[in-house]
């Protein structure tokens, strides 16, 4: 039986009973793992045309034996939400952008991109890495919601977080890589961040500042490991200048938007404004 359009919308704008104390833990620990975000029978509804826009927009035709470690870890696609109307519904919604405004401690949050991140079986790990380290923006006031589309038990690889590793400056400069996975992995256990890896039950997600250190393990199971990830940013924040070639690359997802300004464009729209409401 299909969900009802009103209830689908209704869902999603609603806000979310985020504790009082979440502000503040995702300040300090760089991550929050949260319940029950959306409802199992959300999830259902959406998880089929995202992974149908997934097949028929991804590039990555490699065999795992031939990709590089960003390759092995997962296939992703990126905006999906610009291919899709009922992608976009999921992706415009108010009440994951306003968990995401109220978590960064912002009015408002816009959309920087949607990125799918499917992880075959037998795939390898998610190695290490802090995703800023792409980003040419001016502040560390983004997020990402990792949003996992079935039940994510231990053995699929579920997103694992190194508690206030946002705050450590070390590795910045470190592109999703074997080096990345070595040097990063080495400096989590010398300065004994706690590796963070939970199982998600259905509808359960999590949000993740820029800088905070994260990886997956491999997916064991026999079946993907169905993720669509949105990444958030302060309403108010400004394109900066690229410092490497993948920065200067990500340009692409704010046409138009010169260094300096904010990125008012219409990829890029204000997914949740708390004067508005």
């Amino acid at each position: 039986m299909s969900t009802p359009a009103t209830t689908i919308s209704t869902e999603l704008d609603r806000p979310y009973p985020l504790a009082e104390t979440a502000a503040a833990d995702f300040a300090h620990d760089g991550f929050v793992h949260l319940p029950d975000v959306l409802s199992p029978e959300i999830i259902e509804h959406f998880e089929p045309t995202v992974t149908n826009e997934v097949i028929r927009l991804n590039t990555q035709h490699l065999p795992l034996e031939k990709r590089n470690a960003y390759g092995k870890a997962f296939v992703q696609v990126t905006n999906l939400w610009e291919h899709h109307a009922t992608v976009r519904e999921l992706v415009y919604s108010q009440r994951l952008a306003g968990i995401a405004a109220r978590l960064l401690g912002v009015h408002a949050v816009r959309l920087y991109h949607d990125q799918a991140l499917y992880k075959e079986p037998s795939s390898g790990i998610t190695p290490w890495h802090a995703d800023q380290y792409y980003w040419p923006l001016s502040s560390d006031r983004v997020c990402t919601i990792w949003l996992p589309l079935q039940e994510t038990p231990l053995e699929m690889g579920p997103l694992g977080f190194a508690r206030g590793s946002h705050n450590f400056s070390y590795g910045r400069d470190l592109q999703i890589s074997d080096e990345s996975e070595a040097k990063l992995k080495q400096a989590v256990a010398e300065q004994q961040f706690e590796d963070v890896v939970e199982p998600f039950a259905l509808g359960d997600a999590s949000f993740h500042r820029g800088w905070t250190f994260h990886h997956a393990g491999p997916n064991l199971g026999t079946l993907p490991r169905r993720v669509l990830t949105i990444i958030y940013m302060d309403a108010d924040i400004r394109v900066a200048e690229p410092v490497n070639s993948h920065q200067a690359s990500d340009r692409q997802w704010m046409p138009g938007a010169e260094v300096g300004q904010i990125p008012d464009t219409p990829r890029n729209p204000v997914l949740y404004d708390e004067r508005r409401r």
